[in-house]
């Protein structure tokens, strides 16, 4: 199995109503069939303010189904959705 782990911290600007939006948008990803697992997960309020603001957690069966879930018409569209939202992105791919 392969955990996906995508972390966003967005720009500042109407951050509030985007993540709303980003949230929304992120649910048409459990569309995917290869996703297998699926979560999101926001950052404690508590938290420092530097931390990102929110990750997405994805299980997949394999790498392979990773790669095709990576150029789904589903998934590119959430990015480029995404995109000009954000700030940082950071990644990281794991077996467990």
């Amino acid at each position: 199995m392969i955990r996906h782990i995508c972390m966003f911290k967005l720009k500042e600007e109407n951050k509030e109503e985007n993540l709303k939006h980003i949230l929304q948008k992120a649910q048409e990803l459990k569309e995917i069939k290869e996703i297998k697992a699926f979560d999101i997960v926001l950052n404690s309020q508590d938290a420092p303010i530097h931390n990102y603001d929110f990750s997405l957690i994805f299980d997949f069966e394999s790498i392979e189904a990773l790669n095709i879930y990576q150029e789904n018409e589903i998934h590119v569209r959430f990015g480029n959705f995404i995109t000009p939202l954000r700030d940082l992105r950071a990644c990281i791919d794991y077996e467990f």
